[in-house]
């Protein structure tokens, strides 16, 4: 018997894109699938779209009290808290899966119980769906080393990833404080609580667009890492130069935010301290041997 995989939507205002979403997840080629697909106060006729699935009996369409905006990790948590499976995908509302990303995921999962997750590729696309590049790329190779996931987050969305939902159920689900790299947060956790495993292919589409949480909010992203970082270098043993160097990664972002604002005094106080925390990959990046994507 193919096992549960629970996969969990937050939806806010995606009525644009919120149809493929859905139909990527109820056409995979993995038979065993509930869906929970959480509304977080949606005012664009998202909602409206998610009720007309009602029929189809693998979804349940979830919302906060009243109908309020709790925040998309607030909304995850509700999804989480509620599914079955033994195994979870997350899917933000404007991507979409490859058809065969669940099975072939399980099927790699069931053959080896010490992985805690598995990710595969994935496409980034324009607003439009057109393709633009792979994350990772194809020479990526996975360490299983906690140091190199806090330092770089090279993992793009939680959609790349099959969650063995026994080690979330053990590290916590995300953190609700967080309204920016919550995702980064919680696979931390995860690879401090087990071993992770990369398969080559692309499993899912990461779109790129004006409206995406990936182009909004930068400040709160880069100040939140601060906190990450402190949380992690306190629960896990991790190398002192890889808390050096992500603090010093940290500043060089907010440096970088803090001059598009104009606030120069602030940009140069961070680029100083991403110089001093980290002067090799500083002096790489001045010169432009090295891109900090």
């Amino acid at each position: 018997m193919d096992p549960l995989v629970s996969v969990i939507t937050p939806a806010y205002n995606s009525v644009k894109f919120i149809r493929e979403t859905v139909d990527s997840v109820l056409n995979q080629t993995y038979p065993a699938i509930e869906y929970i697909v959480v509304d977080d106060g949606s005012q664009d006729g998202t909602y409206e779209i998610l009720r007309q699935y009602e029929s189809e009996e693998r979804i349940s369409v979830l919302s906060h009290e009243n109908r309020s905006n709790k925040g998309q990790s607030a909304s995850l948590n509700l999804g989480l808290k509620t599914c079955q499976g033994k195994y979870v995908v997350i899917l933000d509302s404007d991507d979409f899966l490859d058809r065969d990303k669940i099975r072939q995921q399980v099927g790699f999962m069931e053959g080896r119980q010490e992985f805690g997750a598995v990710y595969g590729q994935a496409q980034v696309v324009s607003e439009d769906g057109n393709p633009l590049y792979k994350l990772p790329e194809d020479n990526h190779t996975e360490s299983s080393d906690p140091n190199n996931l806090l330092l770089d987050c090279y993992i793009p969305s939680p959609g790349a990833l099959l969650f063995r939902k026994s080690v979330l159920d053990k590290v916590g689900f995300f953190e609700e404080k967080f309204r920016a790299s919550q995702d980064h947060d919680l696979l931390v956790r995860v690879a401090e609580s087990a071993p992770l495993a990369f398969q080559k292919g692309v499993v899912f589409f990461y779109r790129k667009h004006g409206n995406s949480i990936s182009e909004l909010g930068l400040e709160k992203r880069w100040l939140a890492g601060f906190e990450i970082l402190d949380r992690a270098s306190k629960r896990y043993q991790y190398k002192r130069s890889t808390i050096r160097k992500r603090r010093a990664l940290l500043n060089f972002r907010l440096g970088h935010v803090y001059f598009s604002q104009e606030r120069y005094g602030k940009a140069l106080m961070h680029m100083l301290r991403a110089g001093l925390g980290d002067p090799v990959r500083s002096t790489r990046v001045l010169f432009g041997l090295e891109k900090v994507l």
